[in-house]
């Protein structure tokens, strides 16, 4: 039991010397991260990032692959290819004095994922894991009325859920509502958060704030992600980082978000933490995804489970 006036999450974090923060969900999940990350290099911390990746890892040069389904980015990596999430925050790094290298793993099935995971986490004496999801659908657990995009999210749970040998594995949600585009109804992730809250695997939630230095770092690297992926800037982070600003509404800051509308809030610049295995055993159909090979089967192995229940009717929040 820790005071009111300590962190939990970094509580858990405090004996960790190796930490390895990880975007769960591809694309620029890793920027979810950053903040986090940040305080935890500020700490003194050995910190190693890593990211699903949605970049076309396949050509690049055999020297660049550490393990079977895992890479080493640098801020070189592939200057041909314009969207590449990980190179962009390796740049950013490298700009600013930081360990510049970011892992990323190909889309693959559980068990090739978490084979990966297991060879970097040896590479460097990994001694806890951060899985960081910008949204909230990686707090799904199978019977809601919409699931948002959980494929990825989910096979990231379920590749380190069965490390046991790595002491500590958090779960990090930020973007409270930028999956309500997706179908996910968020009294229901409030509702799952409470279920946590019970079982004793939330540890609480905190603000990304810009009068921090880490909060100011995160609002310039998503700046500098938006100016080099022009043509497919991140809406998620694009939304945190507003809403770290203090901005609501419907706001926009990029042409991708042309004919919805945005509803930034407070709530978004959050971090939801929780223990990993505690949000792994309440998901309903891990199992089911546990031996896949390819990120077509737990997207298939899914979609059989949801043909299976009956879902839980969504709930409007009641003010």
């Amino acid at each position: 039991m820790t005071s009111l006036h300590s962190n939990p999450l970094f509580t858990r974090l405090a004996d960790a010397e190796r930490i390895l923060v990880a975007g769960a969900g591809g694309g620029f999940d890793i920027y979810s991260g950053l903040p986090l990350a940040l305080s935890l290099l500020h700490q003194g911390k050995q910190v190693y990032l890593a990211n699903l990746s949605f970049s076309a890892l396949e050509g690049l040069p055999i020297d660049d692959w550490v393990a079977p389904d895992l890479v080493a980015i640098t801020p070189d990596s592939a200057l041909h290819q314009s969207y590449f999430p990980e190179r962009t925050l390796a740049q950013w790094l490298r700009r600013h004095g930081y360990p510049s290298t970011v892992y990323a793993f190909p889309q693959t099935g559980v068990r090739p994922l978490r084979a990966a995971y297991q060879a970097l986490i040896e590479l460097h004496c990994v001694d806890a894991v951060v899985l960081v999801d910008g949204g909230t659908d990686i707090l799904m657990r199978g019977d809601e009325a919409g699931l948002g995009t959980p494929e990825e999210d989910l096979a990231s749970v379920a590749a380190l859920a069965a490390l046991d040998g790595v002491p500590t594995r958090l779960v990090v949600s930020v973007g409270f509502g930028v999956d309500a585009y997706h179908g996910v109804n968020h009294t229901q992730v409030l509702e799952n958060i409470a279920a946590l809250e019970r079982d004793g695997a939330y540890l609480g939630a905190f603000s990304i704030s810009r009068a921090t230095r880490e909060g100011a770092l995160y609002l310039d690297a998503v700046t500098h992600a938006q100016h080099n992926t022009p043509e497919h800037p991140s809406i998620v982070n694009g939304s945190i980082a507003a809403a770290v600003r203090g901005s609501f509404g419907d706001v926009r800051f990029t042409e991708r978000t042309r004919g919805s509308e945005l509803f930034v809030n407070p709530l978004m610049s959050l971090y939801f933490a929780f223990d990993l295995p505690g949000l792994a055993a309440r998901c309903l159909y891990l199992d089911r995804i546990e031996d896949t090979h390819l990120m077509r089967q737990v997207h298939s192995r899914i979609a059989e489970f949801r043909e299976s229940i009956v879902t839980r009717p969504p709930r409007r929040f009641p003010h």
